[in-house]
C-alpha cells in the first residue's frame, strides 16, 4: 500500500511527497479564503465551496486551516465562526445545521506514543463524526476518534476526549455530560432568560412552516 493509501485506510503512513501535492491543493484555496475581502461573503461562500467540494449554505469566518477540506464533509448550514482549525487528516463528518463558535480545532491526526516509534515519522488519523444540530463552544478541541451525537451541546473551553451522547450538554477537561437538554429548555435563549412574545411567535411560525 502506498502511504495514501494507508492514510486513507487509518493505518500508520508517512507524509511523502504525494501527502504533500494534495495538501499544496488545500493551501492554494486557503490562501484564498484567508486573504479574501472579509465583507465579501459570496466569494467567501464560494471558496468554502471550493474547499470543501460538497456543501449546502456552509459558511465561515475567515482564517479558517485543514489540511486537505476534501476529508471534511459538512451537512445543510454549517457555520464556524473565526480561527477554526480542522486537522482533516482523516475523514471529519459534520451533520446538518451545526455551529462552531471561535477558536475550536478539530484534531483527527496523532502520532504514536513511544519517541522511538513516533521520531519513524509514522503518523495516523482517525476520523471524527458530529451529528446534526450540534454547537460547539468557543475553544472546545475534539481530539480523535471522538463521536458526537446528535442536538448536543458543547460548553465553551471544552477538551473533547470520549464520545458523548446524543441531547445533553456536556463540558470540561476531560468534557463530561452535564445535564439531558429536555422540552423544557425550548422557551429560553440564555441560562434562565425567557424568549419575549415577539420572538416567540415569530418561531413558532417557523417550526410550523417546516
Amino acid at each position: 500500500m502506498n502511504n495514501i493509501e494507508r492514510r486513507d485506510a487509518q493505518m500508520p503512513y508517512i507524509s511523502d511527497g504525494t501527502i504533500f501535492e494534495e495538501q499544496k491543493k488545500c493551501r492554494k484555496i486557503l490562501q484564498k479564503l484567508n486573504t479574501v475581502d472579509r465583507s465579501d461573503f459570496d466569494e467567501i461562500g464560494k471558496l468554502v465551496k471550493e474547499l470543501f467540494g460538497k456543501s449546502d449554505g456552509a459558511f465561515l469566518n475567515p482564517p479558517f486551516y485543514c489540511d486537505y477540506g476534501s476529508h471534511i464533509e459538512v451537512g445543510k448550514n454549517f457555520f464556524a465562526n473565526y480561527n477554526c482549525m480542522i486537522i482533516d487528516v482523516a475523514k471529519v463528518k459534520i451533520g446538518d445545521n451545526c455551529q462552531m463558535a471561535p477558536n475550536v480545532a478539530i484534531y483527527t491526526a496523532g502520532h504514536p506514543v513511544h519517541p522511538d516509534s513516533r521520531n519513524t515519522a509514522y503518523e495516523y488519523g482517525i476520523e471524527v463524526t458530529i451529528g446534526d444540530n450540534v454547537w460547539l463552544g468557543g475553544n472546545t478541541v475534539i481530539v480523535p476518534g471522538v463521536h458526537i451525537g446528535s442536538n448536543t451541546v458543547i460548553g465553551a473551553g471544552s477538551v473533547v476526549t470520549k464520545d458523548i451522547p446524543d441531547w445533553v450538554i456536556a463540558a470540561g477537561n476531560p468534557c463530561k455530560v452535564i445535564r439531558r437538554i429536555t422540552e423544557e429548555d425550548r422557551k429560553f435563549y440564555f441560562r434562565d432568560r425567557e424568549f419575549d412574545a415577539e420572538a416567540w411567535n415569530h418561531m413558532e411560525q417557523m417550526w410550523k412552516e417546516k
